[in-house]
């Protein structure tokens, strides 16, 4: 039986207006003022303290004190600055409906990813919602594929895609033995997903249905 992991922002969810505003919300607080929200895109995917140290030069602990300040506006306003994908709803059912067994595996606190896919009808074709403590600033992708792996009571992998639209995703999916698909429709930079080595690369949603579709299919035909 196929396992696929999904990410949740740039793969499930168009997420940029909450996660550019909170992030503008955040560095406002360290006297850093970008007006134009389309330079904080780089928000979307990595974990939040890569980005303020790595931009914006943040200490370890100014970026920590960052991620309270992004989170308190992210808590109950922008959550749900944020919409599915087109046609992600229909995907997961199609995929559902196949047998294949679906987890997703983020770097957003886990709270705000249940609080998400709720919202937005998404939450009943997983099995598990894996993401990081609210206490858990700094905690790796590969970590939280592999508790999700753990819940999932999955030991051998050869089954199980990491799908993801950055490149923390397929790196992480690769150190967990995963083979990995990034999804071009997310927030990728040009040439990200082919740098670092991504399996499999799809345009869309739709793509995305039909090359996992493909596989289950390819897989039935090999029993034979």
């Amino acid at each position: 039986m196929k396992t696929i992991l999904f990410d949740l922002d740039g793969t499930l969810t168009d997420p940029e207006e909450g996660i550019t505003k909170c992030a503008q919300y955040a560095l406002a607080h360290f006297g850093i003022n970008i007006a134009d929200r389309k330079k904080l895109r780089h928000f979307i995917g990595p974990p939040l303290t890569e980005s303020f140290e790595g931009f914006y030069g943040l200490t370890p602990e100014q970026s920590e004190q960052a991620v309270e300040k992004y989170r308190e506006r992210f808590r109950d306003t922008g959550i749900f600055e944020n919409r599915p994908y087109e046609g992600i709803g229909e995907c997961l059912s199609a995929l559902k409906s196949r047998g294949m067994r679906l987890a997703v595996a983020t770097s957003k606190p886990e709270i705000f990813a249940l609080r998400i896919l709720e919202k937005f009808g998404l939450s009943q074709y997983f099995e598990e919602i894996a993401g990081i403590s609210m206490d858990s600033i700094r905690s790796p992708k590969a970590e939280v594929i592999k508790d999700v792996l753990a819940r999932l009571g999955v030991s051998d992998t050869q089954d199980v895609y990491m799908t993801g639209d950055r490149r923390q995703d397929i790196i992480a999916g690769k150190k967990c033995g995963l083979k990995t698909v990034g999804v071009r429709y997310g927030f990728a930079e040009p040439g990200e997903l082919e740098d670092c080595g991504a399996d499999h690369i799809v345009e869309t949603v739709e793509e995305l249905e039909k090359f996992f579709l493909a596989e289950e299919t390819n897989n039935d035909n090999s029993n034979f």
